[in-house]
């Protein structure tokens, strides 16, 4: 398993890690994703204007590649992503189509305690192809506010950033007072 940067990279209110971006490192996070912390996810695209955030029926039923294309199959209905070298379409598509970034993410409040956690994965053109959300310790897996922080709840981010980055967890991730939506 090859690592990236462990320390934190940063802009605006947010603290990010780049994850490398060749096919088996991008299939082996959508795999630990979606088989392992499918229950408390919510994934989909955020950009200005819209945000999807899909919560998985079930652990997928397979996760196959084609032609650099990832398909994470749920049964009833499954999504591609494209992590590898894509020929099908030409070059420049293929390009254009592949993740050319990726990363692991914590959102920080004014005063710099985290308040949400994440990965995400964008193209060629730097256009987001995809947001995992991971289990927030602010929220219920029914993105409710809780009354009390549910730490625990950092389990997967903790397990991903060992995983990917090497690294133990962070007691600043336990630092956060709430949840609060910008």
């Amino acid at each position: 398993m090859t690592t990236f940067a462990t320390t934190p990279l940063t802009r605006d209110n947010e603290q990010y890690w780049p994850l490398p971006t060749d096919e088996p490192t991008l299939l082996d996070l959508l795999t630990r994703v979606f088989t392992d912390h499918w229950r408390s996810i919510n994934f989909g695209p955020i950009i200005e204007g819209a945000a999807w955030e899909v919560g998985a029926p079930s652990a997928p039923t397979r996760i196959t590649t084609h032609d650099g294309y990832a398909t994470v199959d749920f049964g009833a209905w499954h999504f591609h992503l494209c992590i590898g070298e894509h020929t099908a379409s030409g070059p420049e598509l293929g390009r254009i189509r592949r993740c050319s970034r990726a990363e692991m993410y914590r959102s920080l409040d004014t005063e710099g305690h985290p308040i949400s956690w994440g990965i995400r994965l964008f193209n060629g053109r730097d256009e987001q192809m995809m947001t995992v959300l991971l289990p927030n310790p602010f929220l219920t897996d029914t993105q409710q506010l809780r009354d009390t922080p549910d730490f625990s709840r950092l389990t997967a981010w903790d397990d991903l950033r060992a995983h990917f980055l090497g690294v133990d967890a962070d007691p600043l991730d336990r630092a956060g007072k709430g949840f609060r939506h910008g």
